[in-house]
């Protein structure tokens, strides 16, 4: 059985992760009440987002969008549903194979995004990035997709866990 690291490395590592895990709950605290008004939390955001890109606008299948957000399709199915009732996204026939069911927004999905939340993200971004230069982003950016890159590694279990 492997030693468990310890030393400044560990209290370093355990502490990236734990701010990591601050942040995470802290955007969706904070994102949530951002766009409060507009009725979204961050996963629908972050769903809306996924739908509003050039290569979805005729929709993303489940799995696609799953794989696209890093959640499970368990986890995405009710929040999709939610998201149909409240009439902001449709699943439809695919047009390529009708035996497939697509998820893209509908009109009032896209007015939701493009003309109500857009102005709120932006407030949002402003605040939550405040005293970030370009270069701060930049390099954030830069180490959040090494980390994912590890994660990937490890979720296709060619890591150690």
């Amino acid at each position: 059985m492997p030693t468990p690291p310890s030393g400044l490395g560990a209290d370093l590592s355990n502490l990236l992760f734990f701010r990591l895990y601050q942040c995470t709950n802290q955007l969706h605290k904070t994102g949530t009440r951002a766009l409060e008004e507009n009725g979204v939390t961050t996963q629908q955001w972050a769903v809306l987002g996924a739908l509003s890109r050039e290569r979805a606008k005729d929709g993303m299948n489940v799995g696609d969008l799953a794989g696209f957000l890093m959640v499970s399709r368990q986890n995405l199915a009710g929040l999709l549903t939610r998201m149909e009732a409240q009439g902001i996204i449709e699943r439809v026939i695919g047009t390529r194979d009708n035996r497939s069911r697509l998820v893209r927004l509908t009109p009032r999905g896209w007015v939701l995004w493009r003309d109500e939340m857009q102005a709120n993200i932006a407030r949002f971004y402003e605040a939550a990035l405040e005293g970030f230069s370009n270069t701060d982003k930049i390099h954030a950016l830069h180490y959040l997709e090494k980390l994912l890159a590890n994660f990937r590694k490890l979720d296709d279990g060619d890591g150690p866990v």
